[in-house]
């Protein structure tokens, strides 16, 4: 995974929708798919996407394209998802249970082994099959564990100590859906997911196509 350094960000986020895309060719019987449809069917157009794979594959093959089944299996290799990681979830409420009964996190290597919560009428109770833990374990399970991944659901004002305990623990990466920006060490990643800002870009989109509110404006 070394190859990750060199790799631009944007690049590396798009990676994970050609792998979907991808597997979806090959669940339909393709066995080859060209960079042009690639890009159609992922958004992308077919320079970028060329330019992209570019970074971790040349099997491409003139008139034919690329070999689906090896580069699904290529881009699985270099993104980790052949390897299970373990993750601690914290926050059982309504978008942790969303998160924790997604059985799509499989097909991408991800298996949420603990749930935590500092809910007293929530610990104790179950959560996807899943036992919900106090919080206070957090650190002593994600430490004997070996848990590198932690996702956080918690409201923004509890969610920098769930932070600080998680690497603590040795947790290297995070995936914060709290609306709060984490301040952690540099060695551990944080991938935030800002719900609310996300709805206000559609919601801004959705006005500017509104005549009436154009024309009042």
């Amino acid at each position: 995974m070394a190859g990750l350094v060199s790799i631009p960000k944007p690049t590396l986020e798009r990676l994970p929708v050609y792998y979907r895309v991808l597997v979806q060719c090959r669940e339909a019987g393709m066995q080859y798919v060209s960079s042009s449809e690639l890009g159609r069917r992922s958004g992308f157009d077919n320079a970028q996407v060329r330019k992209d794979l570019n970074h971790i594959w040349s099997g491409g093959r003139p008139g034919l394209g690329y070999e689906i089944d090896k580069l699904t299996s290529c881009l699985a290799d270099f993104l980790g998802l052949h390897n299970t990681t373990d993750a601690a979830l914290v926050g059982a409420g309504r978008l942790g249970a969303a998160l924790a009964g997604y059985q799509g996190f499989a097909g991408y290597g991800l298996n949420i082994v603990a749930v935590f919560d500092s809910d007293p009428e929530k610990i104790g109770g179950t959560l996807s099959e899943r036992p919900i833990l106090s919080v206070d374990k957090l650190a002593d399970i994600a430490e004997r564990l070996g848990i590198r991944m932690g996702i956080i659901t918690v409201p923004a004002k509890a969610a920098q100590a769930v932070a600080d305990t998680m690497v603590s623990a040795g947790v290297q990466a995070i995936w914060n859906f709290a609306p709060v920006c984490l301040q952690v060490p540099k060695n551990v990643l944080v991938r935030n997911e800002d719900l609310a800002a996300g709805l206000a870009t559609l919601s801004y989109h959705l006005k500017e196509l509104d005549p009436l509110t154009n024309a009042m404006s």
